[in-house]
């Protein structure tokens, strides 16, 4: 009963932190989409998702892409995006000011991916 209570504890406990690691789509602007030109300066596969930083003029924007799998099977891996790539980016800008971009449509190398 005591190891019970102990584990229900430890997980309420944690869970907050874990809830905070992925920030959710809410806090992109879905009604405003904008669009970057830039260069590929760095990408990171992995999950939850899938990121890259693009240099546009001289700020450093943060792209969020999707959970690997899924830009995958939409036809884009790591080998598409090397640095310094050539990229535009539509999609959705964080609410709060953040230099963030959550990807709806990536154009590459005259490649077109649709991310959602």
């Amino acid at each position: 009963m005591l190891r019970g209570l102990l584990l229900a504890l430890a997980i309420s406990l944690g869970a907050p932190g874990i809830a905070s690691a992925h920030h959710g789509w809410g806090s992109y602007a879905a009604n405003r989409s904008i669009t970057l030109d830039g260069a590929v300066q760095s990408t990171r596969w992995r999950n939850p998702h899938a990121e890259m930083a693009i240099t546009v003029g001289d700020k450093v924007w943060t792209v969020v892409l999707g959970p690997v799998a899924r830009v995958a099977a939409r036809g884009l891996s790591a080998k598409d995006l090397p640095a310094g790539a050539k990229v535009r980016i539509v999609g959705y800008p964080r609410t709060d000011g953040t230099l963030e971009v959550r990807a709806e449509r990536i154009i590459v190398g005259g490649k077109t991916v649709e991310m959602r």
